[in-house]
């Protein structure tokens, strides 16, 4: 077990996936600092690997509204306060992320497809100790954010795919709402 990790992900929406996902990380390491992408639009940048990632409709929680969701469902799940910390982390400019993690901590990824690939080399660029916690083709990959968050617009049901704490605070923020307007305005341009 080593002392520091790093793991990260954009979380639009937090699922049952990223649970079990962050706690692969955790039970590598003593703290798990858990870095949030695409934090504002200044520090998220359109990728050739997974062009999607960067628009409105891929991007509609707040940094605030996740790093809150998180926290309570790492808290819900038995994590200690201490045990993590809840960073943004611009993964599209590796020559920032000193200002964000622990540069000589463990940095945890899973490998789906090419921009899974692109990260662990933008890793490997900056001389970060990396361990890849599994390789699974994308047909494998398990739950969507995406899938969620047309679930969550288009009023179908999608609180079995999502912990308990998360669903509480999309429920309160209104999230599909603002979902269904986002998907509603994509429409209407041909999105």
């Amino acid at each position: 077990m080593v002392k520091t990790g790093v793991i990260h992900g954009r979380f639009q929406v937090f699922h049952k996936d990223h649970l079990k996902y962050i706690l692969a990380g955790k039970s590598r390491c003593s703290h798990l600092v858990v870095g949030i992408t695409n934090p504002d639009p200044l520090l998220t940048k359109k990728d050739p690997a997974d062009p999607h990632r960067s628009t409105p409709l891929s991007n509609p929680l707040t940094y605030f509204e996740r790093y809150v969701m998180i926290r309570e469902t790492l808290v819900e799940a038995g994590l200690g306060w201490t045990d993590f910390s809840v960073v943004p982390f611009p993964v599209n400019f590796p020559e920032l992320y000193k200002y964000y993690v622990p540069l000589d901590a463990v940095f945890f990824l899973t490998i789906y497809d090419e921009w899974g690939r692109r990260k662990l080399e933008w890793f490997r660029g900056q001389g970060l100790a990396t361990e890849i916690l599994w390789t699974r083709s994308s047909a494998d990959k398990g739950l969507s954010a995406g899938y969620i968050r047309r679930l969550m617009a288009e009023g179908a049901q999608w609180t079995h795919l999502v912990p308990a704490a998360a669903t509480r605070r999309l429920v309160e923020w209104d999230i599909p709402e603002r979902l269904k307007r986002l998907f509603d305005a994509a429409r209407q341009d041909g999105i």
